[in-house]
C-alpha cells in the first residue's frame, strides 16, 4: 500500500499549465492507478482546504472531488464512513473542517465559539448536538 500526501491528489486532481505541474499531473495520474492506495483523513481535510483557498474552487467542485476520491476501489480513505459523513454535512452547508471535526467525536455535546456552526448544524439537526460555549 502507498499513501499519498496532499499535493499528489492537488496534481491529480487540478490540472494547471505550468510544464513542471503538467508533469506532476500525469505522475500523479500514473499513480494513481495503483493497485493499493492510502489517504489520511488529514490529507483530505487538506486537500478541501487548498482547493477552497489556494485555487478558489466551489463547494459543489469539491465536494464532486471529495466523493470521486471515495468512491475509488483503489483507495482506502482512513475513516471512509467519518470523512462520508462530514462530506454529507459539507454539502449541506457545514465547513468542511467543521463538519470532520463533528463527525470525528464521540461525545455528547460538541461546542464552539462559532454561531455560524451552531446554527448550520442546528439546522442539519446534526448529533451530537453542535452548541455554544456558555459563559461563567
Amino acid at each position: 500500500m502507498i499513501a499519498l500526501d496532499t499535493n499528489v491528489l492537488a496534481r491529480f486532481y487540478i490540472e494547471e499549465t505550468e510544464p513542471e505541474a503538467k508533469k506532476q499531473h500525469l505522475q500523479a495520474k500514473r499513480l494513481m492507478s495503483a493497485p493499493s492506495l492510502f489517504v489520511a483523513r488529514t490529507v483530505v481535510l487538506e486537500l478541501e482546504w487548498l482547493m477552497r483557498g489556494g485555487y478558489g474552487y466551489s463547494r459543489d467542485e469539491i465536494a464532486a472531488v471529495i466523493a470521486h476520491l471515495l468512491g475509488l476501489p483503489n483507495v482506502t480513505v482512513e475513516n471512509w464512513e467519518m470523512v462520508s459523513d462530514a462530506l454529507a454535512a459539507y454539502r449541506a452547508g457545514l465547513d468542511f473542517a467543521d463538519a470532520l471535526h463533528h463527525a470525528a467525536g464521540t461525545a455528547e455535546s460538541f461546542v464552539t465559539f462559532d454561531s455560524k456552526f451552531v446554527k448550520a448544524a442546528t439546522k442539519q439537526k446534526l448529533r451530537p448536538s453542535v452548541g455554544l460555549v456558555k459563559a461563567g
